[in-house]
């Protein structure tokens, strides 16, 4: 039997372990994933707490069941869950999954790539599927991964590794959407071992969508963010044009999603926020450079974008003006720290941003969020690591002048607020209408 025929057969009759490197809010409900479909399931992460939380059982996602866990990989003894990298070459199969962040210049991080394959590739061995699942530009799989991989252990791409590229679509607390039920894009490096991964992810997911490469799987990714991107920012824009012109673009968005074709809804906000559409496009800009080609779209939706933070304060100074106040001095709650509603994921956050501009402008800024109760470290905002988030009860006109409805949360009563408080600034229009609510 050759190589590739016995992976596949252990894929069919689950005999095949699965190795997750990477368990955040990709790589983990990947991991539950594959344990629900009677898989030997394998985690590794560089970060202690995440795996001593696993090991007992506990969650460090909001969204994630604990049971789920307790099942899937505490009390599985096909499962195992470790920093200890030297036992990658017990698996068949291994899905890289960490973050791939922007610099300070806006160009494409890749050290966390960079550094998991340097830790990978001296315990790979012949006859296992290594497949990349961040966001990255295309080429990375080919360009940046399989050198390193392939460093200084014999092992040849294509020969004896296969090589694909497979984009992940989390969308975190989607209750429509789940892991094994969005379609997945696969890309290989040759055609074997695009055959092998997918049949690798048929085994767990809903749908495969075969591309003939992995830079067309790159491309792939790349392209729905963008899509997303560009249109916010045109309803971003058009907020502001129809905002001037006393139109509610939220009736107005409300109104146009009636057209049964042609149209698709998107909502205007204080910025963008998580971990893919604020990062995503620029990864495209960057590489478009090496071929001398420059991305217009994308960049004037870049600048709309993150330029709406700026415009929420501006609203905001205005709105304390009319009550003889200025922003500096100004008592400022921040409702919702994460970057969408019903989460705890605060990645790339607006409310950083609008932090960050308030406190320029000397406001006294706190925020109120139930789902995050502490903002965590992160090499981004580390200066505000550890503050706590107002309770409910501190929600009132005696503590606050403002407050900036930043993330539109289900379990908050967004109009009790606007009664306990001078003034309103609602990003999201979640609101509904009254005097002391503006719409930013």
């Amino acid at each position: 039997m050759s190589m590739k025929e016995d992976l596949l057969k252990r894929i069919a009759s689950r005999e095949a372990r699965v190795g997750i490197v990477g368990l955040g809010y990709v790589g983990l409900p990947l991991l539950l994933e594959f344990a629900k479909a009677d898989f030997q399931v394998a985690g590794f992460d560089i970060d202690t707490s995440k795996v001593d939380s696993l090991l007992a059982g506990k969650t460090y996602i909001r969204h994630i069941n604990e049971e789920h866990i307790q099942t899937s990989i505490t009390n599985n003894e096909k499962s195992f869950i470790t920093t200890d990298f030297t036992r990658l070459s017990e698996c068949d199969a291994l899905l890289i999954c960490v973050p791939t962040p922007l610099t300070s210049h806006q160009a494409p991080d890749l050290s966390y790539i960079e550094a998991t394959a340097k830790n990978m590739a001296p315990h790979l061995r012949k006859g296992q599927l290594i497949t990349l699942e961040s966001t990255t530009y295309p080429g990375t799989t080919e360009d940046v991964l399989i050198p390193i991989l392939e460093e200084g252990n014999g092992l040849k791409a294509g020969d004896d590794l296969y090589i694909a590229y497979s984009p992940e679509r989390e969308d975190p607390n989607n209750t429509n959407f789940s892991t094994s039920t969005i379609p997945k894009v696969v890309g290989g490096f040759t055609p074997d071992s695009l055959e092998i991964a997918q049949a690798f992810y048929d085994a767990v997911i809903c749908e495969t969508v075969p591309v003939s490469s992995c830079r067309a799987a790159e491309a792939t990714k790349l392209m729905e963010n963008i899509f997303r991107c560009i249109n916010i920012a045109l309803v971003n824009e058009l907020k502001i044009v129809f905002t001037e012109m006393g139109i509610d673009i939220w009736e107005v968005v409300r109104a146009a999603s009636t057209k049964p074709f042609g149209f698709m809804p998107f909502y205007p906000g204080p910025g963008l926020g998580g971990h893919c559409i604020p990062i995503d496009p620029f990864y495209l800009t960057w590489k478009a450079k090496e071929y001398g080609i420059s991305t217009r779209f994308i960049e004037l939706a870049g600048e709309v974008n993150t330029g709406m933070p700026k415009y929420v304060i501006q609203r905001t100074m205005l709105a304390l003006n009319d009550l003889g106040k200025s922003l500096r001095g100004s008592r400022v709650l921040l409702a919702g720290l994460a970057y969408k509603k019903n989460v705890d994921d605060d990645r790339e956050s607006p409310t950083y941003t609008l932090w960050d501009e308030l406190i320029k402008h000397g406001a006294e800024v706190s925020f109120y969020d139930p789902y995050c109760p502490e903002v965590r470290p992160s090499r981004e905002h580390s200066q505000y690591a550890g503050i706590k988030s107002k309770t409910i009860e501190d929600i009132t006109e005696d503590n606050f002048d403002v407050v900036i409805i930043s993330t539109a949360h289900d379990n908050v009563d967004h109009d009790a607020i606007a009664k306990q408080v001078p003034i309103v600034i609602d990003t999201r229009g979640i609101c509904k209408a009254a005097s002391n609510v503006v719409k930013a």
